[in-house]
């Protein structure tokens, strides 16, 4: 939950931070992240290839085969990451064409191009990364999140604000200091799973090798499907934040808020989830029906007391959380009122994360892949768009339809993974 916590945290600091410079520039970083987030959750789909495919053969006591799953994963998600940030410069003249305040869009592109580049690295650190989780270790990728956020931290505040003699660059500042972050999480990992006894077993070597079609074939397989998987949710979030721009660069900047809070409770229950893709794909591969249902079991309740604990959280302090982001008044006062509908949905959001882990152990993407595009892009954002665009609700809109879309796909995935944990038992 922590290593997972690491993706989001370095944007909840850059927004904090971003923040003390005023509603515009807030805004510009919510616009820059609402286009970049859709393309590197992609990326952090695709990664999650590996990892069922480690736990299961695991499972089996083929050792022999992780290090080719790695290999493979590397050089797949590498390109992956080159031609994500290669996309994400053709989005550059789309951010004219958004309905923006025109005042947010050139610093938005200028932290854009910086914090994309951070793909590249990040998909070879989630290599690593995934790799490890699917052997149980997740305890590195716990201590790397925490160190190299800090280290964001830092750098924010000697880039952003200047300090220490180094140059005031704003905005751009966050960039540099998110991608810093990534090299260095890049390079830990590199060196630990390398150097590490534990995997001195599966013989890892990264080094060009003839891709075996079939290996490729089951990490795309379940990678790809993933990947769109989380654009589907995350891209409908993000089109959200769109709407909301065009609306008001105030309301922009609440939405970005409220998002951001939301996010820290999501992307910690998808470490949840992320165990309950290597625990459910482990005990098929062992064939144990007892600890899977035992683990069905014990991922959700999890799941569940989690997202309450953090509902209740965001229901005590919504009247705190937003001045942490900004001091514009207006601002503020809307971003309380979206709180609320953040803490009614807590529930939904975490259990269709957790939902999605367990069926990816199952691997099983393509049927949760339509469910996950039906709710969101067939149903939520048509109806956030007529809502916010159309209605006195504004802003709010869009919230009341997000809140019903997670909860749509959190019934519809938690009924498809019991179907299937019935057939296997």
């Amino acid at each position: 939950m922590i290593g997972q916590l690491g993706h989001i945290m370095v944007s909840v600091a850059d927004s904090i931070m971003v923040g003390q410079l005023g509603t515009l520039a807030l805004a510009a970083v919510a616009l820059a992240s609402s286009v970049y987030v859709v393309f590197l959750v992609f990326g952090i789909g695709v990664a999650y290839g590996i990892t069922p495919l480690v736990g299961k053969s695991a499972g089996k006591g083929f050792i022999h085969v992780q290090g080719v799953l790695l290999r493979h994963a590397f050089w797949i998600n590498l390109l992956v990451g080159i031609g994500l940030f290669l996309l994400m410069l053709l989005m550059l003249p789309v951010m004219d064409y958004m309905g923006q305040n025109p005042a947010i869009v050139p610093p938005a592109r200028s932290y854009f191009v910086i914090v994309a580049s951070s793909v590249v690295p990040l998909m070879i650190y989630l290599s690593f990364k995934q790799f490890a989780e699917g052997l149980e270790d997740t305890r590195i990728a716990m201590i790397i999140s925490i160190a190299c956020n800090l280290i964001n931290i830092g750098l924010n505040y000697l880039l952003i604000y200047g300090a220490w003699g180094f140059p005031e660059m704003g905005i751009v500042g966050a960039a540099w200091a998110t991608l810093i972050a990534r090299i260095l999480m890049m390079v830990w990992i590199w060196l630990y799973v390398r150097r590490a006894k534990k995997f001195k077993i599966y013989a890892l070597r990264i080094r060009f090798v003839r891709f075996r079609r079939k290996i490729a074939y089951r990490l795309l397989q379940i990678g790809l499907p993933s990947g769109l998987q989380y654009i589907f949710e995350v891209g409908a979030f993000s089109l959200a934040a769109v709407f909301a721009g065009m609306i008001s660069a105030t309301a922009l900047a609440a939405h970005q808020i409220a998002i951001n809070i939301a996010s820290v409770s999501y992307m910690a229950v998808t470490g949840i989830g992320a165990a309950a893709t290597v625990r459910v794909s482990n005990q098929r591969g062992k064939g144990g029906k007892q600890n899977l249902e035992m683990t069905s079991k014990s991922i959700f309740t999890m799941a569940f007391i989690w997202m309450v604990f953090c509902g209740l959280i965001i229901l005590g302090f919504r009247n705190v959380l937003p001045e942490f982001y900004s001091d514009d008044p207006t601002v503020i006062a809307l971003a309380k009122v979206m709180l609320l509908i953040v803490v009614l949905f807590q529930i939904s959001d975490g259990i269709q994360a957790v939902a999605l882990g367990a069926l990816r152990g199952f691997t099983d993407v393509r049927i949760p892949t339509l469910i996950t595009f039906c709710a969101y892009w067939l149903i939520t954002l048509p109806l956030a768009y007529g809502l916010s665009q159309h209605t006195t609700l504004g802003a709010m809109g869009i919230w009341y339809a997000l809140a019903g879309g997670l909860t749509l796909s959190a019934v519809l995935l938690l009924r498809r993974y019991y179907r299937l944990q019935r057939a296997f038992l």
